[in-house]
C-alpha cells in the first residue's frame, strides 16, 4: 500500500474501533468504493494492536485494580465492586467467542457486502437512538449485574455482522438496560479488550500458517497511527456524550448508509 492509504485505514480503524460507527465497515468500505485492494490479515493485526493497546493503556488503572480484585475473589473468596465488574467482563465475552467460532465462515462469506452494510448501518443507528431517548440512565458499571453483563454480550455478538458496530450495539443494549451514557461506554470499551485480543491472536495464528508476505514499516505506522487515533477517540467519546449523547453519531451512520444505498443502486 501507498503511505497514505495506511495512514487512512489505521485511522479509520483507530477512529471508529470504538465509536457507534462500526469499524469493520468503514475498513472494508475502501476496497468497495474506492477499489483499493484488500489491506491484508497482517495490516488487521497491526491496527487491531494500536487498539487494543490504546484501551488497555487509558484503562490502566482500572484494569490492575480489576486484575487484582479478581484474583483475590478467585483464590481468597474476597469479593468487590471491582472484582464483581471483572467477573461480569468475562461473562459478557462468551457470547461473542462462542458465535464467533460457530458464524465465522458465514460472516465472511456472505454479510461482507456493500448491501448488509447499508441495512446494518442505519437498522442499528435507529435502535441506538431509540435507546439513547428511552434510557433511564440510572446505574454506573459496577451496578450491571450478571444477567444485563450477559445480555450485552449478546448483543455484542450481533457485532460479527459488519456496520453493526461492537461498541454501538453493546452501548446500545446497556442503555436499554438502564446503564448511564458514561458507564456503557465505559463497559463497551472494557469488554472490547477480550474481544479485540482474542481476534488478534486468531488473526496472528491465521498469518503464521498462511506464508503471508508483509511490510514491517507498513506495519509500525499502523499500529502507531490508530493507537493513537483510538486513545484521542475513548478521550473525547467519552468527554462528549453526557452533553451530546448519541444524536451525532446516529446522524452519521443515516448519512453514510444513504451514502452506501446510493453506491448501490446508481
Amino acid at each position: 500500500m501507498e503511505i497514505f492509504q495506511v495512514i487512512i485505514l489505521a485511522l479509520i480503524q483507530g477512529l471508529t474501533e470504538f465509536l457507534p460507527i462500526s469499524s469493520s465497515a468503514h475498513l472494508i468500505l475502501p476496497s468497495q468504493v474506492l477499489g483499493w485492494e484488500d489491506q491484508g490479515l497482517a495490516f488487521d493485526v497491526a491496527v487491531h494492536i494500536g487498539s487494543l493497546l490504546a484501551v488497555m493503556i487509558y484503562f490502566r488503572n482500572e484494569i490492575i485494580s480489576m486484575i487484582k480484585a479478581w484474583l483475590a475473589s478467585l483464590f481468597k473468596g474476597q469479593h468487590s465492586d471491582d472484582s464483581k465488574l471483572a467477573w461480569w467482563i468475562i461473562l459478557a465475552t462468551i457470547p461473542a467467542v462462542v458465535f464467533g467460532f460457530m458464524l465465522k465462515d458465514v460472516v465472511e462469506t456472505y454479510l461482507r457486502g456493500p448491501g448488509v452494510i447499508a441495512v446494518t448501518t442505519v437498522l442499528f443507528g435507529l435502535l441506538l437512538w431509540w435507546a439513547d431517548k428511552m434510557s433511564r440512565c440510572e446505574l454506573s458499571e459496577y451496578q450491571t449485574g450478571w444477567k444485563k453483563a450477559l445480555l450485552i454480550g449478546f448483543a455484542q455478538a450481533l457485532a460479527l455482522i459488519p456496520g453493526t458496530s461492537r461498541s454501538g450495539i453493546t452501548i446500545t443494549a446497556a442503555l436499554m438496560l438502564g446503564l448511564n451514557r458514561e458507564a456503557a461506554a465505559r463497559f463497551s470499551f472494557l469488554m472490547s479488550i477480550p474481544v479485540i485480543l482474542g481476534a488478534a491472536i486468531l488473526m496472528s495464528k491465521d498469518l503464521s500458517e498462511g506464508g503471508h508476505v508483509f511490510n514491517f514499516s507498513e506495519l509500525a505506522i499502523g499500529v502507531g497511527v490508530s493507537f493513537v487515533a483510538a486513545y484521542a477517540c475513548i478521550h473525547l467519546f467519552l468527554k462528549i456524550i453526557s452533553r451530546m449523547g448519541m444524536t451525532p453519531f446516529v446522524l452519521y451512520r443515516l448519512a453514510l448508509g444513504g451514502l452506501l444505498c446510493a453506491f448501490i443502486f446508481f
